[in-house]
């Protein structure tokens, strides 16, 4: 049984994000969201960081191309998915480590601090997304009559 832990988070990227593939063909995106904790200091009445948390994301298919091709060290985004835990073993030293990863569902970019310009693209995954597809006029355009 697995638990499902869903988180949002916004920050900026450490550095730009890695594609690829895995062994099964499936294309993913890699990076690194950090989300600086700031909080306002009662006494000075002053925003001030309370310390930086690092998080790896990872993001699967059609949106980890988009993701790649849009996105660089240093923007601000915003994450939802499902944190994951997992473990290993430390090639060189032998010991049990812990991971903790989110794996996105969505990934956007925080127009919190920039313009963000929109390049739509077709759902559909085939020539026919491109189609136009067949045009009919309405009845009520053409010299056809209806009768009952």
């Amino acid at each position: 049984m697995t638990t499902r832990i869903p988180v949002t988070i916004e920050g900026n990227l450490t550095g730009d994000p890695e594609h690829g593939a895995g062994d099964s063909g499936n294309e993913y995106a890699r990076f690194t969201v950090a989300v600086n904790d700031r909080r306002l200091n009662e006494t000075t009445n002053r925003w001030e960081d309370a310390g930086t948390v690092f998080h790896r994301v990872v993001v699967f298919n059609q949106q980890s191309r988009h993701v790649a091709n849009s996105l660089r060290k240093g923007d601000s985004v915003i994450v939802a998915g499902d944190l994951r835990f997992g473990t290993y073993t430390d090639k060189e030293t032998g010991q049990a480590r812990e991971t903790r990863d989110i794996i996105a569902d969505n990934v956007g970019a925080s127009l919190r601090f920039a313009n963000v310009a929109v390049d739509r693209v077709p759902k559909a995954n085939s020539p026919a997304a491109d189609a136009s597809g067949p045009v009919a006029a309405p009845v009520s355009y053409t010299v056809a009559g209806m009768s009952r």
